[in-house]
Formats: structure tokens, C-alpha cells, sequence
């Protein structure tokens, strides 16, 4: 792991600087489905409340990363989401940090010997970032991008041992 880098559980304080991670409507689309562009605290705020774990990542002392989970099963599975980068931080590795930590806090907390993660086809970075880590295709889905228009949700998953 990277030595720069550290991790903690999310803070109020952090909110105005997450909100800030997603730099379009397609990148809110990717890590938080739900949201309504531009990502603001509020909306945030209201997936961490129906979340667990959110969690943020520090590069060189400052928030470069956050992820959480959207369903946790205990001794089942946990669901990573809400996933995103800070743009000044991507290409450094903590996107990959933070699943890692995730995938920790999955096996410590939850017991969890499995991780489930989903990705709409558009979002190579993530296919990419997943695949690369070890996770599996198995499903994809329909869902409908903001536009409307049909995009398939590739879910995958990942044994935690």
C-alpha cells in the first residue's frame, strides 16, 4: 500500500470537499446513481445516513478519496458504494487503496467473505479497476442512464478470504 496514503471514517467537515469529487454528470452517474447533478451536501449526506462505513482516504494529509457500503449482509456480503476520487488524486492509487480497505473493513467488521461491487458499462476506469483487484462479472443489468437512454449495470463480486 501506499505509504502517502491513510484512511478514516468520513466526517461532516469533509462533505464540501467530496461534493466536489465528481466533475460531470456522468461521473455522479457512476459512483452515485440516485444523485441529482451538481452533488451536494445534502444529497451526500443523506447516502451516509442510509450507509455504512463511509470512509475517506488521505493523500499527503488531504481527502483524495471516498467509498461506503450500500448493503451489508453480516457473514454474507458487503456492497461497496459511492466510490469517487478526487481529480487532483486519480492515477495515484486510491481508488485501489480505498476497495483494499473496504474490502478490510468488509472481512473485520461484518464478518463478510464476500464483496459486491456494480459498474455501469461506460465506467472503464472501473471495470478496469475492479477486474484488476480480482472481482468477477456476475450479472449485468438494465438501468436507465440520466438521459434516459438504456446502459448496463455490470455487477460483480469478489471472494474475501
Amino acid at each position: 500500500m501506499n505509504a502517502e496514503l491513510h484512511y478514516r471514517p468520513a466526517t461532516a467537515a469533509d462533505l464540501d470537499e467530496v461534493v466536489g469529487f465528481p466533475q460531470n454528470v456522468d461521473e455522479l452517474f457512476f459512483c452515485y446513481p440516485k444523485a441529482v447533478w451538481p452533488l451536494n451536501v445534502g444529497q451526500l449526506a443523506a447516502a451516509i445516513a442510509e450507509r455504512r462505513e463511509s470512509t475517506v482516504a488521505e493523500l499527503d494529509g488531504r481527502v483524495a478519496g471516498f467509498a461506503n457500503f450500500y448493503q451489508w449482509q453480516h457473514g454474507e456480503f458487503c456492497a461497496l458504494g459511492n466510490l469517487m476520487v478526487a481529480p487532483w488524486a486519480r492515477s495515484r492509487g486510491v481508488a485501489q487503496y480505498l476497495v483494499e480497505v473496504m474490502e478490510t473493513l468488509a472481512r473485520q467488521r461484518y464478518k463478510a467473505p464476500l464483496m459486491k461491487v456494480s459498474c455501469f458499462n461506460a465506467n472503464a476506469g472501473g471495470l478496469l479497476l475492479y477486474t484488476g483487484l480480482g472481482y468477477r462479472t456476475v450479472g449485468i443489468v438494465e438501468r436507465r442512464a440520466p438521459d434516459g437512454s438504456r446502459v448496463a449495470l455490470v455487477q460483480l463480486e469478489k471472494p474475501l478470504p
